[in-house]
């Protein structure tokens, strides 16, 4: 504590020698004395009064200097919430939300959010930004204390050098997406992607009693045309990160083909990343990586991949030379996607994007680390990885840049009417055309409406984690 010796001469100057003799006392006591001489002393003098209550107040201030120093601070700037000045290097991140289809409908929710670059990363590495689009947003706001359901930007654990740069979760979770409103031109699918309103009203999309995403796939018995459907696309764009996905349910069923995945601009320029993706009634999820000529898998094995997967085919990524179909990597686990990932509760997905390539890791419901549901992820702790794609034959800074995440479920299209007559992949022992007697994909999904209860997504949290340096 730091004593004010001309206070003191002053308060001992003009108090009676009873109230002097309290400054005698422990300097607990002096507090009290202090508040007993200004009541003694407010009629000689306001002045004094007002000198005596400033000192006493930066008098207690200094009494307590440990206070500042208790905690880690973090700053954020005017316009929003976003981090800056972590550790040595910095990311760009702003975020908003925005209601729009390609039918020009357009509105808006959510908050703006931005922080600016500490340093600058060289252009022969991945540098972990990232941006938000869209028309719309709400007035600023500064966020603090842990994470809640939201779609905002927020930060995790000290303890981690990865923090939150974006996150979908809870009743907020559709504000900060595109809904597309448009047929399936990329895959053409047999679905109509429908906008917001749309889906409200046709109980498509929802948030449940325990606060999951919920998006559905069209059950009305029969259609002639297309069956509704949703495809999501993040407002939020990044370069470089950990994507991290909690799911308790997906898609499932003959016709179905869901992911949950990533695309660059001029695709496939940009590069393409499906972190979650089967079809029919797949058991084991498929990575995979579409890119631009001159991306390749630098093995085959496994064991030199470093890797619990194994090679769908190609080691060649490129979509021009596979025939669109990029280098794929399936899963070992059988409970990694379909009917066994439902029934066992869902999972989580984390894709690692960074200098020394690209990984995928599955962790079933029951196994996942500690540092994910802490919200503390640290991926050098983990078990190998699903899939790899190492930088050394696919450099991340060449071939993946800007991408937007992306939900859909579309239903037959290229790869699911494609194999409706083949069998032999895990989960799929017979083909779906003979498991229910149906010639084509589009025939059955047409005329079935009741067979897609299961085709839906039903989601926890999506979360953008990225690092400072």
């Amino acid at each position: 504590m730091i004593v004010h010796i001309p206070l003191l001469l002053l308060l001992l100057t003009n108090a009676a020698p009873s109230d002097a003799a309290l400054f005698s006392r422990s300097s607990e006591s002096l507090t009290r004395a202090a508040k007993h001489v200004g009541r003694h002393i407010s009629k000689r003098s306001s002045g004094l009064l007002e000198d005596m209550r400033l000192a006493y107040a930066g008098l207690r201030q200094q009494q307590q200097p440990q206070v500042l120093l208790a905690s880690k601070l973090f700053c954020t700037n005017n316009v929003g919430t976003g981090l800056t000045g972590i550790g040595s290097g910095g990311f760009n991140s702003s975020n908003g939300s925005s209601e729009s289809g390609s039918d020009g409908s357009d509105g808006s929710s959510g908050s703006t959010t931005s922080s600016e670059p500490v340093a600058a990363s060289s252009s022969d590495s991945v540098s972990p930004t990232a941006t938000q689009t869209g028309s719309g947003s709400s007035p600023s706001h500064t966020s603090t204390g842990p994470a809640g359901p939201s779609s905002s930007s927020s930060t995790s654990s000290p303890s981690s050098q990865w923090k939150v740069a974006q996150q979908w979760q809870g009743d907020t979770f559709f504000d900060a997406w595109t809904f597309i409103n448009t047929p399936d031109t990329w895959t053409h699918g047999i679905v109509q992607y429908v906008d917001r309103p749309t889906a409200n009203s046709a109980s498509l999309i929802d948030i449940n009693d325990a606060g999951n995403a919920i998006m559905r796939v069209e059950t009305t018995p029969t259609v002639s045309g297309n069956r509704q459907s949703i495809r999501l696309e993040s407002l939020f764009t990044y370069t470089g990160g950990l994507i991290i996905i909690d799911a308790v349910h997906m898609p499932t069923g003959c016709g179905t083909w869901p992911a949950f995945w990533s695309n660059g601009p001029n695709w496939p320029v940009g590069g393409e990343i499906d972190m979650v993706e089967g079809v029919h009634e797949y058991t084991n999820n498929q990575v995979t990586l579409h890119t631009n000529p001159g991306c390749t898998m630098s093995s085959s094995d496994p064991n030199i991949l470093g890797i619990t997967g194994s090679l769908v085919a190609n080691t060649d990524c490129a979509v021009a030379t596979t025939a669109n179909a990029g280098c794929g990597v399936r899963a070992s686990q059988t409970n990694s996607f379909g009917a066994p990932f439902n029934s066992n509760g869902g999972g989580v997905y984390a894709t690692l994007w960074d200098d020394d390539g690209i990984k995928t890791w599955f962790f079933p419901r029951g196994s996942v680390p500690d540092d994910i549901d802490n919200g503390a992820p640290q991926p050098s702790g983990w078990s190998k990885p699903i899939a790899s794609f190492p930088a050394s034959t696919c450099k991340p800074s060449t071939y993946f840049y800007s991408h937007t995440a992306i939900f859909d479920t579309t239903l037959c299209g290229d790869w699911a009417g494609g194999v409706w007559g083949a069998a032999g992949v895990p989960g799929q022992e017979q083909s779906c055309a003979a498991r229910t007697g149906v010639a084509t994909c589009e025939d059955y999904v047409r005329g079935n409406g009741a067979a897609f209860s299961e085709a839906y997504w039903e989601v926890k949290y999506v979360k953008i984690y990225q690092t400072s340096s």
